[in-house]
């Protein structure tokens, strides 16, 4: 079972990936994490990471593409794979399609979560104001405003992935506003379609 989870910042996609982790034994995929393990086991691929992100560089596409086709023959990913913040831009999502069809995997489901955003803002709100109550320390990007500005982001850069995987027929969008096991169930009914 090979799955692209989309949606914004705060949609639910982490909770959603480990409970498909937990469910049917497949790995959540980051590409932050994927980075880091490159780099720290000295591939090849993680030397050029490194010296990249060393020099204070945004790690370009060809690495991260490279990064993520060899992650995906790992053994713990023969089952399948959830990715979570990859592919970022339809260049990526193209890259990612040509590295699986060269491998013979294919995708199983792109499910988008679809939610409101002022809604997402009003949880990072609540959030930081329960934090704050309960005397912990709050992040300093989790505020609103950082909050907006990584949606215009994902606006701007990853949204345009919905309409790229609609045009391939391969999107389902579902309501990231529902409940929290109701969002599960749903997934799961997508998945047992695939």
């Amino acid at each position: 079972m090979r799955i692209i989870l989309l949606g914004p910042p705060g949609a639910g996609k982490g909770t959603q990936a480990k409970r498909l982790t937990e469910k049917h034994g497949i790995p959540q995929l980051s590409t932050g994490d994927m980075l880091r393990a490159a780099v720290a086991a000295g591939t090849d691929i993680g030397k050029r990471a490194k010296a990249v992100m060393d020099a204070g560089g945004l790690v370009s596409d060809d690495i991260v593409n490279q990064i993520v086709a060899e992650r995906i023959q790992e053994p713990d990913c023969s089952k399948g794979f959830i990715l979570d913040g990859y592919p970022r831009t339809v260049p990526q999502a193209i890259a990612l399609a040509e590295n699986m069809s060269a491998s013979n995997l294919k995708l199983d489901a792109v499910i988008e979560l679809k939610v409101d955003e002022e809604a997402l803002v009003g949880r990072i709100e609540r959030r930081v104001a329960e934090t704050i109550a309960a005397g912990g320390t709050v992040r300093a990007d989790d505020n609103p405003e950082s909050f907006r500005k990584r949606l215009g982001e994902y606006r701007e850069k990853t949204a345009p992935l919905s309409e790229y995987y609609r045009g391939q027929g391969q999107l389902v969008v579902l309501d990231g506003m529902a409940e929290m096991d109701s969002v599960t169930d749903a997934i799961e009914r997508v998945l047992e379609k695939a």
